[in-house]
Order: C-alpha cells, then structure tokens, then sequence
C-alpha cells in the first residue's frame, strides 16, 4: 500500500476514495479500497491506497485523536509512505475540536512540521483564498453551513479557526505563492516548518492549484484536507513507476433499492423535494422518533412495499425545525436517536434483501455502515463529484452510495440508484 488515509466520516471516506481511484484525467488513479473503521486484519493484496473511514468528526477531540493515531498505525503497517488526514471540505468542527488536535497528534507521531491544511474543493464550488474559504460565491459563514445542527461554521478565517484548536502556530501560503508553483510552496513549507508552524493554510482556487499543490507533496509524510488535496497525487506514484494507474471498475449490482436521507442541509432537502414529487417518501416525525412512537419498523415496511419504485425515507427538515428539536430534546441525543434508527432500518432491510441503498448526511452514513458491517468496499465510478459507487465484497454483494448533505445534483437519489445498477 502506498497512499493511506484517516477519514473523519464515511461519506468523505468515499469522497476522497473516489479521487484517488479516479486520478487525472488519461492517467488513471490507484487501486483503492474503503475500510469502515480501523481494519483487525492485514489488508488485501493488490491495493494501492487505503481509506479508513472512523466517525470522528464530532465525537470528544481526545477520543478523535485515539482512534486517529490507531489507524496511523494500521496503515503504516501495511506500507503506507505518505499519510492523508481527511475532513470535510466546508471544515467542519466546533472552536472546541477536532481537527487541530487529530492533524497535530498524527504530525507529532510522524515528526513533522509544516503540514498542509488544504479543505479546497473546486469541483464542488469550495475555495480557499486569504486563508477565508468559500462555498461558490459565499465566505463559508454566509453559505448556510452557519446553521449545520452539529458543527456550525460561523468564521470563515481558517487561520483563526484552526488557532483556537492547536497548540503551535499556524502558518498560511497565499494563493500569489501557489501561483508561483511548487518551488514557492516548497519554500513556505519548509520556512514554516523551521518557524515551529505544525499547521499551515494553503489557498487554492482551482483544480489546477491542487494538482501544483499535489506535485510539491510528493515527499510529504503527512497532509490534511478536504479530497480536493488529493486529485494530483495518484499521478506522483505513477511517475515514479510505483503504480500502473488504474480505472475504477465495479458490477452492476441490481435488486431491492432503499434511499435513507438524514441530513437537513439545504442541497439534501432540494433533493429530497425533487425526488417525492415523482417517488413514494416517508417523511419521519421526529417527535414521534422521540418518543419512541415511530420505529425502524414502519420505515422498513414502507420500503419493501414499495420496492421497485425508489423509495425514499428521510428526516430532513429545515434550520428552524432542527433547532426547535435540539432545543426540546438535546442536540446529542436527537442525532443519536435518528442515527439508530437509520442503523436499524438499513441493517433489516439488507436482512431482507434490499441490495441498493444511497444514504444522505455524513453521520446518517456512518451510523448505517457501522451497522452493516460490509468490510472493504471497492470504489466504482463517479456518481457525482465527490460521491463513487461503492460495492462491497462476498456472495451476496450490496451497493452504496454515501452522500455528504451538501453534495449532488437535485436528482441524485435516482440518478445514484441507477448508477449502483450500472445504468
């Protein structure tokens, strides 16, 4: 294995997964797999790059850290010569977590300074420019994710950000520098490694800034960002004759299909709206989840009745009802009340035979995959940005797709279930 990966939620698993298999465009990519959580056993000859997906995003940050360090150790037990700390492109933590404490625990047990913190991701409209990130037109404290139910991102200054979270400095290379190419960017790193800066912002606008970003990596033990930060490193391997390239191939896998939508952001409610108009959609009062009067049941029997048509069952509801919620039951055990639901419903419709299954919202994902129990998962083409088929392995194979709340097109539950098909 030669690239691996610490993920702090499954969908941005295989969002980044999705990168490094798809590589540039002519060169191909590595040969990845996805591991729902920090594997007991050797991984699987013939891989090139490992993605551990951990849900720990917004778990305690000394909690984060444990299980960060954990898969550091598996993945360089396998060979990995270069260590990516994955999170969210929109940044998500609290002022309180977690990721400053995981990038600076996982570069303390490297020996290293100067690390790249880079949640760019042009193709999904997320920019980085002065140390301020924007999503489209939008400082991030403007876009909406000012409002996410868990981790609210009320600043868009990155550097400050990330300074109430660490211990050391943290250093910035302007995007006037990443102009400059790699030199420039191997100039500042290395003058803010000698300034004791173990974490530095890096601007980036384009694709094309992350692919010259990528090149001046080729030697780094350790990089964090969002997937964006790894479309350029496929193609390091490749040139030095560590790697083929390859292009990511998975069945077709038809059957019962079962779309589960727990994210409340506002691109997952467009789509939600868009699909009930032409599908059956089972929409869970969460008073009624609460209270223990709707259960995993009803969404199940919902599903299998209506097989065939592309079900949707969600809970998304808009800023001002999730914050009616969380102020009536608790923030914490509203998110963990849905995620066991969402967990039950998935585990018994697979019991059933349902072989389809697309998830909206990060911790709906990890909540459903952590109950399945699937093993690794090969990553198949590109839905859309950001979010692969992934297939998992044995007799009876089941194909997902693992959508964080902000991504895909308003019709991506069906055009998701068609593409886990092979459509």
């Amino acid at each position: 294995m030669l690239l691996g990966v610490i993920a702090d939620d499954f969908t941005g698993a295989s969002d980044i997964a999705n990168t490094i298999a798809k590589g540039l465009c002519g060169e191909g990519g590595l040969r990845t797999a996805q591991f729902l959580g920090i594997p007991e056993q050797p991984a699987p000859g013939g891989i090139e790059a490992g993605v551990i997906a951990l849900k720990s995003r917004s778990i305690p940050a000394a909690e984060a850290v444990e299980q960060s360090l954990a898969a550091l150790a598996w993945l360089r037990a396998q060979g990995c010569g270069q260590i990516i700390f994955k999170y969210c492109s929109t940044f998500d933590s609290t002022q309180q977590g977690n990721i400053g404490p995981v990038g600076e625990a996982l570069a303390n047990a490297l020996g290293v300074k100067g690390v790249v913190a880079c949640p760019a991701f042009p193709g999904a409209g997320r920019t980085l420019y002065q140390g301020h990130l924007f999503v489209k037109d939008r400082l991030l404290n403007q876009s909406g994710l000012e409002h996410h139910p868990l981790n609210p991102m009320t600043d868009p200054d990155l550097r400050g950000w990330l300074r109430l979270q660490t211990n050391s400095p943290v250093g910035h290379v302007a995007w006037a520098r990443v102009a400059k190419g790699t030199a420039a960017i191997d100039a500042d790193l290395k003058q803010a490694s000698e300034a004791g800066e173990t974490m530095v912002i890096v601007d980036a606008v384009s694709d094309d800034d992350l692919i010259v970003i990528g090149e001046a990596l080729r030697d780094a033990p350790l990089i964090t960002g969002g997937s964006g930060i790894a479309i350029g490193l496929p193609r390091n391997f490749i040139r030095r004759g560590l790697a083929k390239g390859s292009k990511a191939v998975t069945p077709p896998i038809a059957g019962p299909e079962a779309i589960l939508a727990g994210s409340c952001s506002g691109a997952t409610r467009g789509q939600v709206d868009q699909h009930k108009a032409r599908h059956p959609a089972l929409a869970l009062d969460v008073d009624s989840v609460m209270t223990g009067e709707t259960t995993s049941r009803e969404a199940v029997e919902f599903i299998t009745t209506n097989h065939g048509k592309s079900p949707l069952v969600y809970s998304s509801g808009t800023p001002e009802e999730v914050a009616r919620l969380q102020e009536r039951y608790g923030r914490d055990k509203v998110a963990h009340t849905l995620d066991r639901l969402f967990a039950d419903t998935a585990r018994e419709l697979v019991a059933r035979g349902v072989r389809r299954l697309v998830v909206a919202g990060g911790e709906t994902s990890g909540a459903v995959v952590s109950a399945l129990d699937l093993g690794p998962l090969a990553i198949g083409p590109e839905i859309d940005p950001g979010v692969p088929v992934l297939v998992s392995g044995g007799s009876r194979p089941v194909a997902l797709a693992l959508k964080s709340g902000n991504f895909g097109a308003p019709d991506f539950f069906e055009k998701a279930l068609g593409r886990l098909e092979g459509k």
